[in-house]
């Protein structure tokens, strides 16, 4: 999990005692944050976490998402950067699927800015989110959506690097992923000669028809983006939501077709 220590422990105290004054607000919390972080202290990350976990001791809610947030952030900007070179069409990726408010960019900036200078530490905020998760269990339907975003980021330069495919492999065992599910976050993004859609709803050419129907009916329950937002899913994944849905219903819809003309 991510230390406590920091850089400078002069950076840490100052954001303490500056958070403090704004427990309940989460858009001075950010300013805030980010006035403690220098743009060269890399390590402050961990800081920060740790900070987050003390100023909303009392309202774990707030501090969950906080935190989220900020290791999405990292996380995001690592990913970036694991091919060794982190491209204007990357960070588009970066702010397509991850909204924020306006007033709050320059922060947000600042905070992806100092996570992509190197690609170091990013299992750790892979194992924090995985600590995140709502439901605490394996196969989290929140931390697919993480990767999601990832693989979003990795293509958006027209092509997965090897070394990215191996990051987000590291970072799906992080998070608990069997193989299965991997292979269906990968289909829905990696593919060569067309989406394969068995793989992408996780079924068997084998299986009949009503056995992929219900496993079809069931992903789209547990999946669907008005469920995931009542679950407290992050506004900021309703694009990932969104695409993932598309993708199960459009891999239902040929394998319905496929076999209709069977």
């Amino acid at each position: 999990m991510l230390s406590s220590a920091c850089i400078s422990s002069d950076i840490c105290s100052s954001f303490y005692s500056q958070s403090t004054h704004y427990p309940g607000t989460l858009m001075s919390f950010w300013q805030k944050l980010m006035d403690a972080v220098t743009d060269t202290a890399t390590s402050t990350l961990s800081c920060i976490v740790e900070a987050i976990r003390t100023v909303f001791e009392g309202d774990p809610e707030t501090r969950r998402k906080v935190a989220f947030s900020v290791a999405v952030i990292a996380l995001s900007a690592k990913m970036a950067k694991a091919d060794g070179i982190v491209t204007e069409t990357e960070i588009k990726a970066f702010q397509q699927v991850f909204d924020y408010p306006e007033e709050e960019a320059k922060n947000v900036a600042r905070l992806y800015n100092l996570a992509k200078q190197d690609v170091a530490g990013y299992q750790a905020y892979a194992e924090k989110l995985s600590g995140l998760c709502s439901s605490g269990k394996p196969q989290c339907t929140m931390l697919e959506n993480v990767l999601d975003g990832l693989f979003h980021i990795a293509k958006a330069d027209g092509a997965i690097h090897e070394k990215e495919m191996t990051f987000l492999e590291d970072v799906a065992q992080i998070f608990h992923m069997s193989d299965e599910q991997f292979e269906r976050v990968t289909a829905r993004h990696v593919y060569v000669d067309g989406r394969d859609p068995y793989i992408v709803l996780g079924v068997s050419r084998k299986d009949d028809f009503q056995t992929i129907r219900k496993h079809y009916r069931s992903l789209v329950q547990e999946h669907h983006p008005d469920r995931l937002i009542a679950r407290g899913l992050p506004a900021s994944f309703q694009v990932i939501a969104n695409d993932r849905m598309a993708r199960y219903n459009a891999a239902y819809a040929a394998i319905e077709r496929e076999l209709r003309a069977a």
